[in-house]
C-alpha cells in the first residue's frame, strides 16, 4: 500500500535541532529538550492539519497525442490547488523508453485556488506506440515537516510517427524566396511545364516577348500571355525497408531519414497542387496510399508510414514495381528511396528500373554509406586488417558505380547522396523536372 503522507527533510533537521537542548547540563537540559520536542511535535500535527486533502489538489499532464521522431516535445504537468492556502510542490514526471528525458523533477509555488505548471522535454528514439511514465507530486504547506503524494499513472500511449520538423522551415523559406539557405536552387520556370492560362492587358515590367500580338491587334491595345505552372501531375514515392536501410546514420536508420525526407517532398509537392503517392516495401509491400491531393496528402503519407519499420529482409524490387505497375498505369513521376551495395540486388534493381523509365520518369535516390567511403581510403600507417577492409569496401563501391552508371544509361535520373544531404537534393531534383516539364 502506497503512503500517501510523507516525511520530508525540513522535519529531520527540525527533530535534529530538537535532540541539542538535551546536551545541555543537569535538570536544565531535560527541560529545554522537552520543550524543544513539544514544540516540533506542535509544528508536525498543525502541519498535518494544514496539509491539503487527497482530493484538494489535482494532477494533471499535457501532452501531444503524436510527436515526431527525434523532435524534442514538451510535456506540462497542471497542478490545481483548490485549498484557501497558499502551497509548495515539488514536481515529477518519469518518462520510460523509447522517450529520453528520464525524471524531470521542478519545484511550483500553487497559489490559493490556482494553478502552476511544470514544463518537461522529451525526445522519441523510435517510431510507433510508447508509453508515458507516472507523473507525481509531493504537496507541502510553508512549514515543510511533511507532504501529501499525488501520483498520476501513465494514460494513453503516444504515437510516435516520422518528424515533420522541417516542413514548417521548408515553406517558410519557399514563401520568402530563400530555399538556397538550404542548398536548394532557385529554378526557371521554362519549357513545356508552363500551361497557357489567359492574356491580359500589358503592365509595366512584363516581359515584351510575352506579348499576345493577335490578341493585341483585335483589342488594340496590347495584350500579354499569361502562364501557369502545370499543376495536378502525380508522383509517386518508393521507400526500400529492406536491410540496407537499417544501417544507423549517428543513432538514426537510413529509413527514417528517408521518411522525414519523403514527407518533405510530399508538402513541397502538395503546395503546387500535385497528387503524391507512397509505397513501402521489403520483401512485400508494407503501405500503399494511392495519389492525394492538396492538404490530404501530408497526414495520409504520415499516418501510414507510423506502423512500419525496416527490416532485415531482401527487398523485393520485381514485386514492387509489379504492383506499382498494377495500381498507376499512367505516366507519373517515381522516386525510389534505397540503396543497392550487393551486385545480385544490383541487377535486380538496374531491370526493374530500367523497364519502369518506358512508362514513368524515375529518380533514383541511393544513399551513400558514408562509413563504408571511409573504409575504403584508408589513412597513411593503418594496420593490415584495415586494408584488407579497405581493399573490399572499394570493391562494393565500384559494384556499386557501375549499377548507378547503368541506370543513367538508362534514363534514370539518379542521385549519389548522403543522408545528411539527402533532401534538398531531391527536392532540387523534383523542382527542376518541374521547371522543364519533362514529366
Amino acid at each position: 500500500m502506497r503512503l500517501t503522507i510523507v516525511p520530508e527533510p525540513r522535519l529531520a533537521a527540525a527533530v535534529a535541532a530538537a535532540a541539542v537542548p538535551w546536551l545541555l547540563p543537569g535538570g536544565l537540559g531535560m527541560v529545554a529538550g522537552a520543550v524543544a520536542v513539544a514544540a516540533v511535535g506542535a509544528a508536525l500535527v498543525a502541519d498535518f492539519v494544514l496539509l491539503p486533502g487527497p482530493r484538494a489538489v489535482r494532477i494533471a499532464r499535457e501532452v501531444p497525442d503524436t510527436i515526431g521522431l527525434g523532435d524534442d516535445v514538451a510535456a506540462t504537468v497542471r497542478v490545481e490547488n483548490d485549498t484557501p492556502r497558499v502551497l509548495a510542490a515539488t514536481v515529477g514526471d518519469q518518462l520510460v523508453a523509447p522517450l529520453h528525458g528520464g525524471i524531470g523533477r521542478a519545484d511550483v509555488v500553487l497559489p490559493a485556488r490556482g494553478v502552476a505548471e511544470a514544463t518537461f522535454t522529451f525526445r522519441a528514439s523510435v517510431r510507433g506506440l510508447a508509453t508515458l511514465g507516472p507523473v507525481g507530486a509531493r504537496v507541502r504547506t510553508r512549514l515543510g515537516l511533511v507532504a501529501r503524494r499525488l501520483r498520476l499513472d501513465a494514460a494513453a500511449p503516444v504515437e510516435v510517427v516520422p518528424s515533420v520538423a522541417g516542413v514548417g522551415r521548408y515553406r517558410l523559406l519557399a514563401l520568402q524566396h530563400r530555399l538556397d539557405v538550404l542548398g536548394i536552387r532557385a529554378l526557371r520556370r521554362t519549357g513545356d511545364g508552363l500551361a497557357f492560362a489567359g492574356v491580359r492587358e500589358y503592365a509595366q515590367g512584363d516581359d515584351p516577348r510575352r506579348i499576345h500580338w493577335k490578341a493585341t491587334a483585335r483589342r488594340q491595345k496590347l495584350m500579354v500571355r499569361e502562364h501557369v505552372l502545370e499543376r495536378a501531375q502525380t508522383m509517386l514515392l518508393l521507400v526500400d525497408a529492406g536491410r540496407n536501410m537499417t544501417q544507423l546514420v549517428g543513432d538514426v536508420p537510413r529509413f527514417e531519414q528517408a521518411l522525414s525526407s519523403v514527407l518533405l517532398l510530399t508538402d513541397v509537392a502538395a503546395s503546387v497542387g500535385d497528387r503524391v503517392g507512397l509505397l513501402v516495401f521489403d520483401d512485400q509491400v508494407r503501405a500503399w496510399v494511392p495519389p492525394r491531393q492538396g492538404p490530404r496528402a501530408l497526414p495520409a503519407l504520415r499516418t501510414a508510414m507510423a506502423p512500419v519499420r525496416a527490416s532485415l529482409r531482401e527487398p523485393d524490387y520485381a514485386g514492387a514495381f509489379r504492383f506499382l505497375a498494377a495500381q498507376q498505369r499512367r505516366r507519373a513521376l517515381v522516386v525510389l528511396f534505397t540503396d543497392v551495395i550487393d551486385p545480385r540486388a544490383s541487377q535486380a534493381l538496374l531491370a526493374h528500373v530500367g523497364r519502369s523509365a518506358a512508362r514513368h520518369l524515375p529518380i533514383v535516390v541511393a544513399l551513400r554509406n558514408d562509413a563504408m567511403l571511409a573504409a575504403a581510403r584508408p589513412v597513411v600507417g593503418s594496420r593490415p586488417a584495415a586494408l584488407h577492409e579497405a581493399a573490399a569496401a572499394e570493391e562494393l563501391l565500384e559494384g556499386r558505380e557501375m549499377a548507378l552508371a547503368q541506370m543513367r544509361a538508362q534514363g534514370v535520373v539518379v542521385l549519389d547522396v548522403s543522408p545528411a544531404q539527402m533532401t534538398p537534393g531531391v527536392i532540387n531534383a523534383y523542382l527542376a523536372i518541374k521547371a522543364r516539364g519533362a514529366l
